[in-house]
C-alpha cells in the first residue's frame, strides 16, 4: 500500500511539473502560451514564407501554436477558429481570406475572453472590439509604390494589364485602390485589361495568355500584378508567346519573394514591393502585452521597400543564402 501511495504522490508532482509550459513570456508567467493561428493557405512562395516565419517566432519563445490551413476557404478558417475556442486557447491570429463574414466567429471569441489578432489582410469590422490589434502592411502604399515606379519607368504613358488578386482579399483592393490613384494623375495611363488571378502563378499564366489572345502584346506597355506569382506566371505566357518579359512588356509586382528576385536578376521582371512576412513577432508582442494589462494600438504597421534590377542578383543571394 505504501507503494501505491509513493507512486501516486509521484505521478501527482510529475502532472504539476508538465503542466507549466517552458516558455519565457512575462505575460503568461510560468505559463507556456497556446495560441491558434488560423493561415489563409500556401497559394504563393510568400504565404509559405509567412507561415515558416510564424511557425519559427512561435518556437524561439516556447509558444504553443496551433496551426490550420485554411487551403484559401473561409469556413475553414470559421471551423479552425471555433475549434480554437473550443480548446480554450489563450489567444487566437487570424490571417482571412476574404474581408466579410468575421462577426459572428469574433463575437464567440470574445464572450470566451480570447483575444484575437488579425495578420496581413483585413477584416469588414464595425466594432473594434472585437479584434485586439492588426498587424499589416500597407497595402493601399504598396500599390502606390508600384504605380510611381511604373509612371516614372514610362513617362506616365502606357497602357497597363492587372492581374488581381483575390476577389474580396484586402491585399487586392488596397493594392489596387493605391495603384489606380497614382495613375489617376496620368491622362495617358491606363489599365486595358483586368481579371483576377487568385494571387497563384498557375492562374497568372492562364489569364496572361487570354489578355495576349485578345490584345496585339505590343500594345501592352506593363504587366501589374497584386503579387509576385501571378507576376512569375506572365513571364511564363509571355515567352510561350514569343513576348520578351522585363522589355517588351515590363512588370511590376508585390511581395519580393526570392524567385521575383532570380526573374529580375535574369531581366523577366522589372520591380517588385517588399511584403514583410515577419508578422509573428509583432502579433505576439501585442498578445502578450495585452495579457500583461497593457494597451495596445489597434493597427501595428510593417512596410518594405521597392525592388529593382539593379540589386535583384545581390538580393536574390542574401535571401537564398540558408
Amino acid at each position: 500500500m505504501k507503494h501505491v501511495i509513493t507512486l501516486v504522490v509521484s505521478a501527482i508532482a510529475l502532472a504539476a511539473c508538465g503542466s507549466g509550459g517552458s516558455g519565457d513570456s512575462d505575460a503568461a508567467g510560468d505559463d507556456q502560451l497556446t495560441i491558434g493561428f488560423s493561415q489563409v493557405g500556401s497559394e504563393s512562395g510568400w504565404r509559405t514564407s509567412f507561415s515558416q516565419a510564424v511557425q519559427a517566432e512561435a518556437r524561439d519563445r516556447s509558444i504553443d501554436l496551433k496551426f490550420s490551413d485554411a487551403q484559401q476557404k473561409q469556413e475553414n478558417q470559421i471551423r479552425a477558429v471555433r475549434s480554437f475556442i473550443a480548446q480554450g486557447v489563450d489567444a487566437i491570429v487570424i490571417a482571412p481570406v476574404v474581408e466579410t463574414g468575421w462577426k459572428p466567429v469574433l463575437t464567440e471569441a470574445k464572450r470566451a475572453g480570447i483575444p484575437v489578432v488579425i495578420v496581413d489582410r483585413n477584416m469588414a469590422l464595425e466594432d473594434d472590439s472585437l479584434y485586439l490589434t492588426r498587424v499589416a502592411s500597407d497595402f493601399v502604399e504598396e500599390g502606390r509604390k508600384a504605380a510611381r515606379w511604373l509612371m516614372d519607368e514610362t513617362g506616365g504613358d502606357c497602357d497597363i494589364v492587372e492581374l488581381q488578386g483575390t476577389v474580396g482579399a484586402t491585399a487586392a483592393i488596397d493594392r489596387m485602390t493605391g495603384f489606380n490613384e497614382v495613375i489617376a494623375d496620368y491622362p495617358d495611363a491606363e489599365i486595358v485589361k483586368t481579371q483576377t488571378a487568385d494571387f497563384t502563378r498557375a492562374r497568372g499564366k492562364e489569364i496572361m495568355e487570354t489578355f495576349l489572345r485578345a490584345m496585339n502584346p505590343a500594345d501592352i506597355c506593363a504587366v501589374w500584378a497584386h503579387n509576385d506569382e501571378m507576376a512569375l506566371g506572365a513571364v511564363i505566357a509571355m515567352k510561350e508567346a514569343g513576348v520578351d518579359p522585363g522589355d517588351d512588356i515590363l512588370v511590376v509586382s508585390v511581395d519580393a519573394v526570392p524567385d521575383i528576385f532570380k526573374a529580375m536578376a535574369d531581366g523577366d521582371t522589372n520591380a517588385t514591393v517588399e511584403l514583410s512576412p515577419y508578422m509573428g513577432g509583432p502579433a505576439f508582442d501585442a498578445i502578450e502585452a495585452h495579457l500583461r494589462g497593457e494597451s495596445v494600438d489597434k493597427l501595428i504597421s510593417v512596410n518594405g521597400d521597392l525592388y529593382t534590377q539593379e540589386t535583384a542578383a545581390e538580393e536574390y543571394q542574401k535571401r537564398t543564402a540558408e
